[in-house]
């Protein structure tokens, strides 16, 4: 499993929280888009430098470990303003071309907005292990 898709998972985890806050039954018929597009290595190495961790093998296995980003973060001296601000920016997108293709309203777009940050921050904490 690389990188890209361990931060998949976890943007799935964070748009499916969504569904049960501010969008009681409205949120039914809108799933998240994933895409998988192993060649974009940026967002790679973007994460692995805020996290201060060598390889995706050596982040796999400390979120195998149970160990929450805000853990590896802190543990190896990491940065994790900077991994909020990249899972802010990835979801982000994901909800701007949600938006565009018409899968969700400028009204759940605008709520999704809203609660964004928050669900991201608290997201960093929860280990997947």
């Amino acid at each position: 499993m690389n990188i890209r898709r361990i931060m998949i998972i976890g943007t799935m985890v964070v748009v499916i929280s969504f569904g049960g806050t501010a969008f009681k039954g409205s949120i039914a018929s809108a799933s998240p888009v994933v895409k998988f597009s192993p060649s974009d290595t940026t967002e790679n190495d973007d994460l692995l430098e805020a996290l201060n961790q060598s390889s995706d093998e050596e982040l796999y296995n400390s979120l195998q470990e149970g160990k929450s980003l805000h853990d590896i973060a802190a543990d190896q001296g990491g940065d994790i303003a900077n991994v909020i601000e990249l899972q802010m920016a990835q979801l982000t997108q994901q909800l701007d071309d949600r938006l565009y293709s018409g899968s969700i309203t400028a009204e759940q777009y605008a709520a999704y907005k809203e609660e964004l940050k928050d669900i991201v921050e608290q997201s960093v904490f929860t280990s997947f292990g």
